[in-house]
């Protein structure tokens, strides 16, 4: 259990800085490689963050045979190309949300990992925050009651200079950007919903500007909201019966949260190392060192479901990816 986990970095924009800010806090990791296609920035990244190696080209660094895991931090067009052929050259792969355009490129990078033996997760980070562990616990113990209404946003103002925003062809959107937070919440707490209805607007590239969602349930019922358009606080409500839990903001990043419940409030906290990209880091190493091929926190089958509703989402309003086409039956 001393051995330490060998990382390879797939793509190296600001979420893969965020993410090696956190690597090196987490002990049982270290960075190995980093790739680019524009190798004179993955020097300027290796440089910068202490990496053994770096790489012109994907697959340079996925013939690395010191790498143990592979994140991909591509667009999100790239996912599952990229992940199934980490697989294919055995390596253990964590890869960014969305995990893929469709529920059916979901399926092939599931399948490859099943054939290949190998290690595969949706760096779906939140789901790994002590804080939302914490509260997940506190809903199925029944201390807020039965869980009657959840509200949760993510909306900021996007730069115009961001062109993966507003790329249809990368994948663009705030639903699978950002969207794809509230919905995961609603889907943590609540489940698969019985019907979903949805509205959006656009962008002229025909990339979703900004959607409201409702999950309608036998019981209960989640309105969620995504938008580069507009801030928004991004705060998080969870209601039941008996209480109510508010996630401090921004929930997705939460550290603490407050209870209400008989006539009282409770401020709870549970601190997260670095930015919080470290619990999921974690998780993956310790599933790699027990030799596990998917997290019982966030499964193969968590991530199959999640994009199941993503695409039920695009589908209420209308939104279609090339993957779409590219990936039917038909």
């Amino acid at each position: 259990m001393n051995r330490k986990i060998k990382w390879g970095i797939i793509g190296l924009g600001k979420i893969a800085q965020k993410f090696v800010n956190d690597l090196i806090l987490v002990e049982t990791a270290e960075l190995e490689a980093v790739a680019s296609r524009d190798l004179a920035k993955a020097e300027a990244f290796a440089e910068t963050n202490h990496s053994k190696k770096f790489y012109g080209t994907y697959e340079a660094l996925l013939q690395d045979k010191l790498v143990d895991i592979v994140y991909i931090a591509t667009p999100h067009n790239s996912h599952e190309r990229i992940a199934v052929l980490a697989l294919k050259h055995q390596k253990a792969v964590l890869c960014e949300k969305p995990f893929a355009i469709n529920q059916q490129q979901v399926f092939n990078m599931i399948e490859a990992s099943k054939k290949n033996n190998l290690f595969l997760m949706e760096a779906l980070w939140t789901r790994f925050l002590p804080a939302i562990k914490k509260i997940k616990n506190t809903v199925e113990t029944g201390e807020i009651g039965e869980i009657k209404y959840l509200n949760a946003d993510f909306s900021f103002k996007a730069n115009p200079s961001i062109q993966r925003i507003y790329d249809k062809e990368l994948g663009g959107g705030s639903i699978l950007d950002i969207g794809i937070y509230p919905i995961f919440l609603a889907y943590l707490i609540l489940g698969i919903p019985e019907k979903i209805i949805a509205k959006a607007h656009f962008f002229e590239s025909g990339a979703d500007s900004q959607v409201s969602i409702i999950f309608d349930y036998k019981n209960a019922q989640a309105v969620l909201f995504s938008s580069f358009n507009s801030n928004s606080k991004r705060e998080a409500k969870i209601s039941g019966t008996l209480g109510e839990i508010m996630i401090d903001s921004p929930w997705n990043e939460a550290s603490t949260f407050t209870l209400f419940k008989d006539n009282k409030e409770e401020k709870i906290s549970f601190p997260k190392t670095g930015k919080g990209f470290t619990h999921q880091i974690e998780e993956c190493n310790l599933c790699l060192l027990e030799n596990r091929t998917e997290s019982c926190l966030w499964s193969h089958q968590n991530s199959l479901e999640l994009i199941t509703l993503l695409d039920a989402v695009r589908k209420e309003i209308g939104l279609t990816y090339t993957e779409d086409r590219l990936n039917s039956p038909n």
